[in-house]
């Protein structure tokens, strides 16, 4: 059954106007990606974190009665509480009409060769659909193209697309638990540390190679001390990366933060973004991370400077009584490029998962870029009445909103709704 949830708030700008959100499909237990089925269907792929990727008929006209993927097979166990393993990206191949193929993200069983006391090893697959049906995936067409083993369950970040250049983006976190210290990760960090993959954004040529190739252009060449995969680094759980399919194409990417700062990063390559050095603007110590240091390097290990997100927000973890605090866990969305809400025209539409662990309590935001470049927020929708997992974009460029109402991985309470005027 549909259902429509007007929860708008007025934007504060001049063109302003009234979002709300409208039930597209829900009875997941959390959806983490939503992307169109490229092959002029109208339909839209959803995948829920417990391994099911669903496909979602046009114009929300339902589930289909066969999933387009069940990899609970594959996967890690999950907790029954909170998670952040599963399935965590999907990215079609930009000729996927032609050649079939997509690529999953997904949290696997710890590998042989993995340190027994890590947690699971991260597969990164390309799949093939059945060649009667691009609604059908074939699980048995699965060629694993890399794996990346996890110290811990979380800060696992797992997005995947594809870029305008056709590379393949994949976003990595620092590995998982607090400060990014402990078993796996290095004496500076892994979001340092460019021998690792972790707390990186990697870029991978999948048409070329095998299982795949390394761009020309990747700031690291192969062959030396640095993983070539890197693309830019210094992340600790990039959750929600995009490229803005307007303007200059620029890569945006929201990096939750420790205690303090939640960020949004416009990504370079090569961009060193100073996790642990840095946590937004603030020095950061691991050994007192509610204590910033009142100053610390400026350039990361290769000698090159920093770089400033765009913009950050206080967490109320470290700020619970400042009445600037917005949240305590950024999800990243989309530059909003669709035409049924001209206000939002180039703004970037993101959220915070919520305002309380207990409680399912997401903020919708916008954030502007002003004539002096800067960046500014503003909520667009206050009271969202979940957690805000993921975003989508269809084909249009017309944005979904990706929610649970626990933070467990209990079923049946996560839903997926269009923001809409």
């Amino acid at each position: 059954m549909r259902k429509i949830l007007l929860l708008g708030l007025m934007l504060s700008c001049a063109a302003a106007q009234a979002v709300g959100l409208k039930t597209v499909a829900e009875g997941f237990t959390s959806p983490t990606v939503l992307v169109p089925l490229t092959d002029g269907s109208g339909r839209l792929l959803i995948a829920d974190q417990v391994g099911i990727i669903h496909v979602l008929n046009k114009d929300g006209g339902g589930l289909s009665g066969q999933p387009f993927l069940d990899l609970r097979s594959k996967l890690a166990k999950l907790n029954d509480g909170f998670d952040e393993r599963g399935v965590l990206g999907v990215a079609l191949h930009p000729k996927f009409k032609e050649n079939r193929k997509f690529y999953v993200y997904y949290s696997a069983p710890r590998r042989a060769e993995a340190p027994s006391n890590f947690d699971h090893t991260s597969h990164i697959s390309e799949f093939k659909v059945r060649e009667n049906n691009f609604a059908q995936a074939d699980l048995t067409s699965e060629r694993l193209l890399m794996q990346i083993d996890k110290p811990q369950f979380n800060h696992n970040c797992g997005r995947l697309l594809f870029g305008p250049d056709g590379f393949l983006y994949i976003g990595v976190g620092d590995g998982g638990q607090g400060n990014d210290t402990g078993i796996g990760h290095s004496p500076q960090g892994n979001g340092q540390d460019l021998t690792k993959h972790l707390g990186k954004i990697l870029r991978i040529d999948i048409d070329k190679g095998n299982p795949y190739g390394i761009p020309g252009d990747n700031p690291f060449p192969s062959g030396g001390e640095a993983q070539p995969e890197i693309f830019a680094y210094g992340l600790r759980n990039p959750w929600g990366i995009s490229f803005d399919r307007g303007g200059s194409h620029e890569m945006f990417a929201s990096d939750v933060g420790q205690d303090s700062w939640e960020e949004v990063n416009i990504i370079t390559k090569g961009g060193n973004y100073g996790w642990r050095i840095r946590e937004g603007f603030d020095c950061f110590d691991p050994k007192s991370p509610l204590k910033p240091p009142s100053d610390c390097p400026k350039v990361g290990a290769d000698g090159k400077p920093l770089i400033d997100p765009i913009l950050v927000y206080k967490n109320f973890k470290r700020f619970n009584n400042d009445p600037e605090a917005k949240g305590i866990s950024v999800t990243g969305g989309y530059v909003y490029r669709g035409k049924a809400i001209p206000a939002l025209a180039g703004k970037y539409v993101f959220a915070d998962w919520s305002r309380a662990w207990v409680s399912p309590d997401g903020v919708l935001y916008v954030a502007s870029r002003g004539a002096d470049r800067k960046w500014t927020m503003d909520t667009l929708l206050g009271k969202v009445g979940a957690y805000v997992v993921a975003f989508g974009e269809d084909e249009e460029g017309e944005l979904y909103v990706l929610t649970t109402g626990n933070n467990s991985m209990k079923p049946r309470t996560g839903r997926v709704s269009k923001l809409i005027p």
